[in-house]
């Protein structure tokens, strides 16, 4: 007999919203990690994303606020959960929101990108949960307007990400701001020596879940590559788009220029598409994904920003119009299908300038992907290019010569006074 939410001796108010969303059974890393949290021990836990990770922490940290209510402190919060993207952390805040609606928990959100304004008003009374960014986070710590002394359990969702984006620093200066006695979680789906050594450094005791190997690919998506010379990607993604029966799709690009690029050409073809990438505001990335997210654009373009903070069930296809330069963040990304038990698939275009990457994705997965050859673009020159990737930012760096030291003018009176009188008469008629 399989396992129930009801076996994990959560709040009713809890298993009320479980059973109001259509969850009955916990997936693997809920079973496993919901009765340790709940006995209060700190947790390592590694899994990809797509496995349920979110309910994972938050049931137990919901239970926590059920069962041992209290205020906010002031300027604080009980719970802090930090994540590496302003998409996934609003992605978590939705998860608190859902789950705990019959507890209706104060849930603020900070991150970089849009004002401060609401942010801090929020804060001044406490709230119970707050989901971060590493980087606005310790801003406000800095400016004294944010007190987590009174913290009582601390999340890191996706700590591999958040180091790889170069957060080691502001994670180390804001738990230094915590209380030493607090619950301590750390999730990550690959497990390098950095998350070993940040979790021997915040972690005490801690139980370990490990649901699948580091970097391993989901079953259930079907993944194949297509190789094709650089010029013919986006007749040959916009075919692939227009397959009958095509459902929603995320189609990944190494930069952003390109995203706007893929995204403007399929939409001329006829396709809604939306582009969400770095250089897009708050409201714009928001916008983006609501659209997603309602169905009403078919099509997400997308940078790596995407590949581990969007959590849309109907995904049946992930495109890589550009493989990652990092091999483990193709895992992630083709992560956005095959999601809630359904199957997925994954289709990779490869240029001949990307070969060694793919590459490196085949060795990090431990397979190589199945080659589709028979469409009208295919390129054996791309399939058996030994090309070395390029460098990313536009091309190699070009040497600059030093240029000689510019001695400086010394101006007279006289000359001062002359230049002085033509900006004046300069002034006057323009």
């Amino acid at each position: 007999m399989s396992m129930t939410f009801a076996d994990l001796s959560l709040a009713p108010s809890l298993l009320s919203a479980l059973a109001e969303e259509g969850y009955t059974s916990p997936t693997p890393i809920q079973a496993r990690s919901i009765p340790l949290l709940l006995e209060g021990r700190d947790l390592l836990g590694m899994a990809q994303t797509g496995t349920g990770k979110t309910a994972a922490f938050a049931l137990p940290l919901l239970h926590r606020l059920a069962t041992t209510p209290r205020p906010a402190p002031a300027g604080g919060a009980r719970v802090l959960v930090l994540a590496p993207t302003r998409e996934l952390v609003s992605q978590i805040a939705d998860g608190f929101e859902r789950f705990g609606r019959h507890l209706r928990p104060s849930v603020t959100t900070i991150f970089g990108g849009v004002s401060q304004f609401h942010q801090i008003n929020a804060l001044k009374a406490g709230v119970d949960i707050i989901v971060a960014t590493p980087g606005r986070l310790l801003d406000l710590i800095n400016q004294g307007l944010c007190d987590l002394s009174q913290l009582e359990a601390l999340v890191l969702d996706e700590a591999d990400q958040m180091l790889d984006m170069g957060f080691a620093k502001p994670i180390e200066r804001i738990v230094a701001a915590l209380p030493n006695d607090r619950h301590t979680l750390l999730f990550s789906a690959t497990m390098p020596k950095s998350i070993t050594a940040l979790a021997e450094r915040l972690l005490r005791d801690p139980a370990k879940v490990e649901i699948t190997p580091p970097s391993t690919t989901v079953d259930r998506i079907e993944q194949s590559v297509m190789f094709v010379d650089a010029t013919d990607k986006k007749a040959a993604l916009l075919a692939l788009l227009q397959t009958p029966g095509m459902g929603q799709a995320v189609v990944f690009t190494l930069q952003k220029n390109i995203a706007n690029e893929v995204c403007a050409f399929i939409t001329e073809a006829g396709i809604t598409a939306e582009a969400l990438h770095g250089n897009k505001s708050q409201g714009q990335r928001e916008r983006a994904l609501d659209a997603f997210r309602s169905g009403a654009a078919q099509v997400l373009v997308a940078t790596d920003i995407a590949a581990r903070g969007i959590d849309v069930d109907t995904v049946t296809h992930v495109f890589n119009h550009d493989l990652p330069s990092l091999p483990e963040s193709y895992v992630h990304r083709i992560g956005r299908t095959g999601r809630a038990g359904r199957n997925g698939f994954a289709i990779t275009l490869c240029d001949a300038e990307q070969r060694a990457w793919l590459r490196d994705v085949e060795r990090e997965i431990g397979r190589p992907l199945t080659v589709q050859a028979d469409h009208p673009w295919h390129s054996e020159a791309a399939r058996n290019s030994t090309m070395r990737p390029p460098v990313l930012g536009g091309g190699p760096v070009k040497q600059v010569k030093p240029q000689k030291k510019r001695e400086r003018k010394v101006w007279t009176e006289e000359e001062k006074n002359a230049a002085r009188a033509a900006a004046r008469a300069a002034a006057e008629t323009a």
